[in-house]
């Protein structure tokens, strides 16, 4: 079990370091929507939620992948206040990657929180060996 936990973080730091630091360009070719389910913050497996947690202030771009399912995990670091929403925009694949798209978007007025805020958006899709970009 161990050996396993151990495969699992080389295998997630080498897709950050790859993804997060947008060293891939992918070759788009012709796009075709994907299917995608938002996950709800209870749902996100607690070692993907850590490395979230390290990065959130910062922001991140990253993928977690578990078995037959792979999260895109995007965050948009410190935000001054709370109020804020996340917009999927896309989130496609060609024959060379999938692709990712989403939208910060601003709190609506007197719908700030007084607290700074971090937000973040989880989609899941089904694994895939091809190469993520964020956009």
């Amino acid at each position: 079990m161990r050996k396993k936990a151990c495969m699992a973080m080389v295998f997630l730091l080498a897709v950050m370091l790859l993804t997060g630091c947008g060293l891939i360009k992918i070759e788009e070719g012709e796009r075709t929507p994907l299917e995608y389910t938002i996950v709800k913050q209870e749902e996100i497996p607690a070692e993907a939620v850590r490395f979230m947690e390290q990065k959130k202030k910062k922001g991140f771009q990253m993928t977690y992948k578990v078995e037959d399912s792979m999260y895109l995990m995007k965050g948009y670091g410190t935000q001054v206040t709370g109020g804020y929403s996340i917009q999927v925009e896309e989130v496609s694949q060609s024959e060379n990657g999938v692709f990712c798209k989403t939208r910060l978007l601003g709190p609506a007025e007197g719908k700030q929180g007084q607290e700074p805020s971090y937000p973040c958006i989880v989609l899941k899709i089904k694994s895939t060996d091809k190469p993520v970009q964020f956009l």
